[in-house]
């Protein structure tokens, strides 16, 4: 799988989650400080988001300080539904539930273990069939509020 992956910073997490993922056999584009390129948050998770919305990616990670910027602005992106998660049952909730196509994390609150827990969690589950409605409904409220 193609995972965009973002960060306003470089840090141990943001190097240990790219390296999980590779390990795990994503392919992984990188934004932002990740490639060497200073940028806030805000420009460069929706530089991510985008590319996940326009299906250069099929999914994203995302990271700030506390992942609520990340999360907010990921949200903003027509066709992201962005989840921040600092443990492993949040994150199988978003799939399970949500149907997230995002995983954002705290660069200040995860640690290493988590982290990978969270990973584990977030790849192993998927929307669940009775969640489908559900997800359709979030669909419908994206298409009527489409900024444009």
């Amino acid at each position: 799988m193609k995972i965009a992956v973002s960060s306003d910073e470089r840090t141990v997490l943001t190097d240990f989650v790219v390296a999980e993922l590779e390990k795990r056999g994503h392919t992984v584009l990188l934004f932002g400080p990740l490639m060497d390129e200073p940028m806030p948050w805000t420009r460069v998770t929706e530089q991510a988001a985008n590319a996940v919305a326009a299906g250069e990616a099929e999914e994203g990670v995302f990271f700030c300080y506390t992942g609520t910027g990340a999360a907010i602005a990921a949200n903003k992106v027509n066709g992201i539904r962005a989840a921040l998660c600092q443990d492993a049952e949040t994150a199988r909730g978003a799939r399970w539930w949500n149907d997230a196509n995002a995983l954002v994390l705290s660069n200040r609150a995860v640690s290493l273990p988590i982290a990978a827990e969270i990973l584990d969690a977030w790849f192993s589950e998927r929307v669940k069939d009775e969640e489908k409605d559900t997800i359709r409904g979030l669909r419908e409220i994206e298409q009527k509020n489409r900024r444009g």
